[in-house]
């Protein structure tokens, strides 16, 4: 009986070192993969975390600005066609102003001409 109890006890010892050996190879594995993975992050030229923030916080900045400014060109458009609308229900109103506005123009610049 105490030879089987001494087997297992020789048996538990080495099952016991195996088990520290492949914990000890296991770790030397995982430092060895991390360091390899470092270095070819590092060879990759990649951004840090905190570039890619800034980055993507400027991209949402410009997402948004240009929402804003296509919104601001609509309103724009609008109102330039609701412009271009109101000529031409009364062209001849608008023609008469703008021959005045151009010989008040010519006007000015007989006038300047004199004065110089």
């Amino acid at each position: 009986m105490q030879s089987e109890n001494r087997i297992l006890d020789d048996f538990a010892r080495l099952a016991t070192g195996a088990l520290g050996t492949f914990q000890g190879a296991k770790k030397e594995m995982e430092e060895m993969l991390k360091a390899h993975l470092q270095r070819l992050l590092g060879d990759m030229d990649l951004v840090s975390r905190e570039e890619f923030e800034v980055v993507r916080d400027m991209a949402a900045a410009a997402r948004e600005e240009n929402i804003r400014l296509a919104q601001r060109l609509e309103t724009l458009e609008e109102e330039i066609a609701a412009l271009r609308k109101t000529r031409r229900a009364t062209p001849a109103k608008a023609k008469a102003s703008s021959r005045r506005t151009a010989t008040r123009k010519r006007n000015a610049g007989t006038t300047e001409g004199k004065q110089g």
